[in-house]
């Protein structure tokens, strides 16, 4: 059978700090982190785009994208220099930086191209 011992001395303060330790950091855990946004800023990190910009804000100016482009008359490149002015990045970089938005952020982005629709303006390019 089994027994309870009673503790009769004062509780060691390792003991007490140890379990605060561990419930602090279950309970300050932080959320899981959208496979989406970590695919986005691998893929700009690998692009070379990033540079020394918190990644936090990397993700904010990607995520504005998307609402760019759903407004009447926007494009890619519109939203592009949109990122450009917002960020510092040359032209060259936004254009990259904005098809890797478009590609990780903007889902809906995908089926307007599949509904026959391009947020780029493909008549400047000929096509």
């Amino acid at each position: 059978m089994l027994q309870m011992r009673r503790l009769t001395g004062p509780i060691r303060p390792t003991t007490v700090f140890a379990g605060l330790a561990v419930t602090a950091s279950v309970l300050g855990a932080p959320a899981q982190a959208d496979p989406s946004t970590d695919a986005f800023l691998n893929a700009v990190s690998g692009a070379g785009l990033g540079g020394t910009a918190d990644p936090s804000n990397l993700v904010a100016v990607g995520q504005s994208v998307c609402p760019m482009l759903s407004e009447p008359g926007q494009n890619a490149a519109d939203a592009a220099a949109k990122v450009a002015d917002t960020t510092g990045m040359s032209l060259g970089g936004a254009n990259m930086f904005t098809g890797l938005a478009i590609s990780f952020l903007c889902p809906q982005v995908f089926d307007s191209v599949a509904g026959g629709k391009s947020p780029i303006p493909l008549g400047l390019l000929g096509f």
